[in-house]
């Protein structure tokens, strides 16, 4: 175990393609054996991951993350992307900047709600190079109380006004109960000045789109992916898991996992019960 005072929190930013300059977080121990990136849900940022990737990097990961477009302290207009593909590409790129920091080391690609919709996408059209995927409480299935405009809109209307007037925002109408039985975590993120609740008919169209095609293309996933949800999540539908992990190809689903708890809600990286989902990962990274 490495000493808390001896890993090295760092901040920067980092250009991912011609959208601009992206918020950057690093967490680095003095000598790392693995790498963890990271990548957040719609509406958070990369600061709400500060205790986990504490938790890795003092397990010897160096823990990488960075604040999509639209999203925390990245420049823009909040909740809101130019194309929806343009995370994707990004999230892509990242993996490539990543891997020439450490060289050799064998990277796993973790991504929470929207950003696991983002890690799936990555790995199923964008192929990085990395070891193992893990999704927490992924956005693979649209319904129930979802972080998305398709039911407030309808997702023909959403496509027809994200040309019209893409940048038109509205609330999500997320019930923040939903996200953990720990109402410490509710209150920070309510009160969290980088968390805004709105999201562009533009941003809201193309991330339909994108879970239509997930949903369609798992088959095409490459990497051992552990598949992690609440099994009492009302946000992100837990049958979207349990769609793409029963859609792998016979070779990768031999090598991948499904983890459903039963009592946990959406985020489960800030349950009370976090600590064993972390060893779970750590059990699937290296068994």
């Amino acid at each position: 175990m490495i000493a808390r005072d001896e890993i090295w929190r760092h901040e920067s930013q980092i250009e991912l393609s011609d959208g601009g300059e992206r918020y950057r977080r690093s967490w680095l121990p003095p000598q790392a054996e693995r790498v963890m990136v990271l990548v957040h849900g719609y509406a958070e940022h990369t600061g709400r991951y500060d205790e986990m990737a504490m938790y890795f990097a003092e397990r010897a990961f160096a823990v990488h993350a960075y604040d999509q477009a639209g999203h925390g302290r990245t420049a823009g207009p909040r909740g809101h992307v130019d194309r929806f593909d343009r995370l994707i590409d990004e999230l892509a790129r990242f993996v490539e900047c990543v891997s020439l920091d450490h060289p050799g080391l064998p990277i796993s690609l973790v991504g929470h709600s929207m950003g696991g919709l983002v890690v799936a996408a990555t790995a199923a059209f964008r192929k990085p190079v990395v070891g193992q995927i893990i999704l927490s409480a992924a956005l693979l299935q649209l319904g129930g109380e979802n972080v998305g405009l398709r039911q407030t809109l309808g997702l023909g209307l959403a496509r027809v006004l994200s040309v019209v007037t893409p940048r038109v925002a509205l609330s999500t109408g997320l019930d923040t109960q939903g996200l953990s039985r720990d109402p410490d975590v509710i209150r920070r993120y309510e009160q969290d000045p980088y968390i805004k609740d709105r999201m562009s008919v533009r941003f809201a169209a193309g991330m339909n789109q994108t879970v239509d095609a997930v949903r369609s293309a798992a088959g095409r996933i490459e990497r051992p992916i552990l598949v992690l949800h609440g099994g009492s999540d009302p946000i992100c539908p837990v049958a979207g898991s349990r769609h793409l992990y029963a859609s792998l190809t016979e070779e990768v689903g031999k090598k991948s996992a499904l983890e459903i708890y039963p009592d946990l809600r959406h985020e489960i990286f800030q349950e009370p019960d976090r600590q064993q989902v972390w060893q779970d990962m750590l059990r699937f990274i290296d068994p």
